[in-house]
């Protein structure tokens, strides 16, 4: 399949999605479910035709398939991030936990296990285009009639939901939007412990199971990328066999 618009872009205020992925019914039922919420599409079907077209005309986001000929998602990855920043939610199996660590390490900006959720899909894309392009976005949330959330200010700790910004200490951290949300549960009630159903319902859709393994590995990873930024971070605590919580000291 070659680069495919799938509906017209040709006003600059739209939002252009590209979608990049060897299966064709996934393009198809993604694409008709993002133009429903009004984004421009654009499908590829490998990564070698995507990057030339990537390139020569970017799109506001991406979301990479992980395995696919010819150019799998990881060097597409690569290969885009050496020229544009551009933002990208990949798409792994559910099992390739080192796939989700190496394109996090590779700096995307997020991923979603296949099978996945168009709707989970559809909140994670409209998360990172407002974290990306926040005044961009704000029309739009006006329009939608979505209540702003709250900033946190949580002793070292602030967090702005409108932007997506993080700061421990007054430096940033770049959370992915799953990690984002688990945070911002946690550190809605410092001391109070959350199990692991709590976070994971603050994280994902209803109709979307994610089992324990999960939500351990997104605060691993938040603990780290704390740590780089302070080496004493222990502001996510674990109780065994009860859940998390946050601490702001």
């Amino acid at each position: 399949m070659a680069d495919e618009s799938t509906a017209p872009d040709s006003e600059s205020d739209d939002i252009v999605i590209a979608l990049v992925d060897d299966d064709r019914n996934i393009l198809t039922s993604v694409s008709i479910a993002l133009q429903a919420e009004g984004y421009v599409t654009r499908v590829y079907s490998d990564g070698e035709t995507a990057l030339k077209a990537l390139l020569e005309n970017p799109p506001d986001l991406a979301v990479f398939d992980i395995k696919m000929p010819k150019m799998d998602g990881m060097e597409l990855l690569r290969r885009v991030r050496e020229q544009i920043a551009l933002p990208v939610i990949f798409l792994t199996s559910k099992d390739d936990e080192q796939d989700e660590e190496k394109g996090l390490e590779l700096g995307a900006d997020d991923y979603i296990a296949k099978p996945f959720s168009l709707r989970l899909l559809t909140a994670r894309i409209r998360a990172i285009l407002r974290r990306a392009n926040p005044a961009r976005m704000l029309e739009t949330d006006r329009t939608d009639g979505e209540s702003a959330n709250p900033i946190v200010a949580r002793g070292r700790l602030f967090m702005d939901p409108a932007k997506h910004q993080v700061t421990w200490d007054e430096k940033a951290v770049s959370l992915t939007v799953t990690e984002f949300l688990i945070l911002e549960a946690l550190a809605g009630r410092p001391g109070v412990i959350k199990s692991r159903n709590q976070l994971m319902d603050a994280a994902y859709p209803d109709d979307i199971f994610v089992d324990d393994r999960t939500v351990d590995s997104h605060i691993k990873r938040m603990r780290r990328k704390f740590r780089v930024v302070d080496p004493t971070f222990s502001g996510i605590e674990t109780l065994y066999g009860a859940g998390y919580s946050f601490t702001d000291g």
